[in-house]
């Protein structure tokens, strides 16, 4: 016989469960979604460490209205009278950035019905940019490309030069020519083509950088940390190539390895598949030839 108490406790579960709705388990999903991406947002990023501290100041204020501390509660609670307004002003690049890329991740799908139609413009600036980027890091030519994705980058884009021309190593290599008059800011590529040059990009003011990156990287990363777009900087000093996305810089590109970080940012996912299966190919190609090749040398000495 199960305790009084255990089978109230089962029926009061049963009855819960029975109560459930369709809107309900939508409702969950809604507040699960919110919940994980907010971890997101503040994990990927320095806000992290101001949403620490906010929280230590919400368990104070729990804390102060659980042994009445009346002075303490006093303050705290005028405090969150504007801390909504102080949260929104503190977090504003942050928020900005997230709303900007969530707006291009919706538009995203419905974009990918025409995007077969453009991949192999983009194909072909892809190409065209590692190729370029490749010559610059053996001359040690310093460059800033930025490839616009989903977030237009209309206001960075009026304070250079509009060339709109089509992407070929030559004409990328003559604009970052330290004697021409657009080298000096970054080159944006939209919709597979050169777009414009000489433009001016916001600088990171993250404290994290490391201290031996010039302006180019910290303008490459403030890019990254405000858009979508994929940025490419080949360093002056070192000729080394690298790629900022989401904030994050990767360094020591080759031609083929930034073709392949490029294309798997830009491309669409079926051209990226199609690309994957055309490299097992060529492999598998290459390996049936080196074994023949094999035992073609095999056959020769055993001639010999």
């Amino acid at each position: 016989m199960l305790p009084t108490w255990l089978t109230d406790t089962a029926e009061s579960v049963l009855r819960t469960i029975k109560a459930i709705t369709f809107f309900d388990v939508l409702d969950i999903l809604g507040v699960t979604f919110v919940l994980y991406y907010a971890y997101k947002f503040i994990r990927d990023r320095r806000a992290g460490k101001l949403a620490v501290g906010v929280v230590l100041i919400i368990a104070f204020l729990l804390l102060s209205n659980l042994l009445n501390m009346h002075a303490m509660l006093f303050i705290l609670q005028n405090f969150f009278q504007v801390g909504l307004i102080t949260l929104v002003v503190v977090f504003q690049p942050e928020l900005r950035s997230v709303l900007e890329k969530m707006g291009g991740e919706s538009l995203r799908g419905i974009r990918s019905i025409g995007e077969s139609k453009e991949a192999a413009n983009l194909r072909a600036m892809t190409e065209s940019v590692s190729a370029a980027a490749a010559d610059m890091s053996e001359s040690k030519t310093g460059a800033l490309i930025v490839l616009e994705r989903s977030t237009k980058l209309g206001d960075l884009i009026l304070t250079g030069t509009v060339i709109n021309a089509d992407p070929t190593p030559f004409l990328i290599k003559n604009i970052f020519f330290n004697k021409a008059p657009l080298h000096d800011g970054a080159l944006i590529v939209r919709d597979g083509r050169l777009y414009a040059a000489g433009c001016l990009l916001p600088l990171s003011t993250n404290p994290d950088i490391v201290k031996d990156l010039g302006t180019r990287h910290r303008a490459a990363i403030g890019m990254s940390e405000n858009s979508d777009a994929v940025v490419i900087v080949v360093s002056e000093e070192t000729g080394l190539i690298s790629v900022a996305y989401e904030g994050k810089l990767k360094r020591g590109f080759d031609r083929a390895t930034l073709l392949d970080e490029l294309n798997r940012y830009m491309l669409p996912k079926e051209e990226r598949l199609v690309d994957k299966a055309r490299s097992r190919l060529t492999r598998s190609q290459s390996s049936a030839e080196r074994s023949r090749n094999g035992k073609k040398e095999d056959r020769t000495h055993g001639a010999e």
